[in-house]
Order: structure tokens, then C-alpha cells, then sequence
């Protein structure tokens, strides 16, 4: 796959438009990503990630193969990122103490009903999503990189442009927050805690956190029945790694399809349009 994706990018920077193109497609998940685990709300991705990508398409030309190209392109996503304007729900200054107290307040008594599943699924990306904004935009691409996309110490420090020993120090307090939060409220990876997804169903519809007619994360029924087996295997993984395990088990996240936001972007800067590697 990298291969293919560096003999694109070096098409698209010769100005073919169709590998321009495919250069958007192929980075588009990866990028949303990204700044969905940054930002939280898909609108803010949304915006957030077509500015990245404008970014990357409009610099094309500096890469000169020095790293991989998606290295490269996380780079330029990450130094987006960290100097984006605050987001909706980083407006709120949530905090994991703020967070905790919330988490504990109108849980209902019964368990989830069955037909539940796919809000149970948009409650738990939601709040699982929403403990990365408890951390700092510093230590939570931290762990974004680091923990949930795997990217090893050597290239996440490249990414954002600091020595791999204070990318380390970053991951492991991030690491440990999000650990610690989850061994204190979050009943998924810790059976003794009160705070169950699909008791806090009711409660976040009522406070219009949850629209089930406009649903921000859930999109896979299937998975959402599915969930509970997989909870199981999650269990049995050490207490560290259940956290992790909760993120990279979230459903594939629907993604924009950003080509012709970006041609359209593209159309109003000079020249860029004619020459994608000017």
C-alpha cells in the first residue's frame, strides 16, 4: 500500500489530476480520523479535516520523500490540529473530574433493552470520545498516535516535531489518565462500576445529547448486537489494555467524501487548480 500511495503522490505532483484525486481519497479516512478523536463533533472534523487536506494538496510539492508519504501527511494534520480554534464541545472545558460527576448522575436501573443496541453503540463512542477531550490537544494526540493508531515512538515524535523521549513522557501520563478515569467510572472495563452505557440511554436522550433520529457516531447495526462478545474478550485483556482495546473497537466512522470539497476549495486558490505540485 505505501508503495502505491508514493508512486500517486509522485503522479500527482507531476499534476495529473486523477492521482490528485486519489491522493484525497486515500487520506480522507485516516485524516477524519484523526481529527475526530481531536475535536469530538463530526461537523468540527468535518471542517478541520478539509483544511488539512486543502494543506496537504496545496504542498504537495514539498515532499520530497524524506519520511512516508502518510507520515508526512499525519504531520501536517497533527501541527493543524494542535492550533485549531476550539471546538464545540472543547468549549465546555471538560475536565475528567466535571466528566466522573456526569457519569454518575441519571443512570437508569434496568439494562439495556435489546432494541437499544445502536444507541447503546453512539453513547459509547460518544463517551469514550469524550474522555480524549479531557486531556490536553498535547497528550491527547499523544495517545491518539501513540496508543490507538499504534505508530511507534520514532515516527509519532517526527509527527509532531519533538524529541521521542518527550513523546514517551506525553503517552504514558495520557495513557495513565485514561486508565485510571476508566477504572474509576466506565462499567465496560470495569464490571464494579455503576456507569453502563445502556442505563445512561433515557438520560442522554433527555438532555438531547443523544438524537436517535440523527445519530453523530453509530452506524453499524450489526456490530452494535454484536458488541457484547466482543466486550468479553475485552475483559479478559489486562487491566492496561482494556482502554485501548475500547477505542480500536469503535465502528468504522462514516466518512465525507472530501474530493470535491477540496477541488472546490482548490478552484478559489491561484493556480492551484492548473498545478497541484506549484
Amino acid at each position: 500500500m505505501s508503495a502505491t500511495l508514493e508512486e500517486i503522490v509522485k503522479r500527482a505532483q507531476r499534476g495529473e489530476s486523477a492521482a490528485l484525486d486519489e491522493v484525497i481519497r486515500t487520506l480522507q479516512p485516516k485524516t477524519y480520523g484523526l481529527a475526530l478523536r481531536m475535536l469530538w463533533h463530526p461537523e468540527d472534523a468535518k471542517d478541520a479535516t478539509q483544511e488539512i487536506l486543502l494543506r496537504i494538496v496545496t504542498h504537495l510539492a514539498t515532499f520530497e520523500g524524506k519520511s512516508a508519504f502518510l507520515t508526512w501527511a499525519y504531520r501536517v494534520g497533527a501541527n493543524h490540529l494542535l492550533t485549531w480554534r476550539k471546538s464545540r464541545v472543547e468549549a465546555q472545558g471538560l475536565t475528567f473530574e466535571a466528566f466522573g460527576k456526569d457519569l454518575e448522575e441519571g443512570l437508569e436501573d434496568k439494562s439495556q433493552r435489546p432494541e437499544d443496541a445502536l444507541l447503546f453503540q453512539e453513547i459509547r463512542v460518544g463517551c469514550t470520545l469524550g474522555m480524549l477531550l479531557c486531556l490536553d490537544r498535547t497528550h491527547r494526540i499523544s495517545y491518539v498516535l501513540g496508543e490507538i493508531l499504534e505508530i511507534d515512538s520514532k515516527e509519532a515524535a517526527y509527527i509532531l516535531g519533538i524529541k521521542r523521549a518527550t513523546f514517551r513522557k506525553r503517552l504514558e501520563r495520557a495513557r495513565s489518565e485514561i486508565v485510571q478515569f476508566m477504572r474509576r467510572h466506565c462499567g465496560l472495563t470495569n464490571p464494579e462500576n455503576r456507569c453502563r452505557c445502556g442505563r445512561r440511554v433515557q438520560r442522554a436522550t433527555e438532555l438531547k445529547r443523544v438524537d436517535s433520529n440523527a445519530l453523530l457516531f453509530a452506524s453499524d447495526a450489526s456490530g452494535a448486537k454484536e458488541f457484547p462478545s466482543v466486550l468479553v474478550s475485552i475483559r479478559k485483556l489486562e487491566e492496561a489494555q482494556r482502554a485501548v482495546a475500547l477505542y480500536r473497537s469503535h465502528p468504522e466512522y462514516t466518512v465525507p467524501d472530501f474530493v470535491g470539497m477540496v477541488r472546490q476549495l482548490l478552484s478559489a486558490v491561484p493556480g492551484a487548480e492548473a498545478s497541484p505540485s506549484s
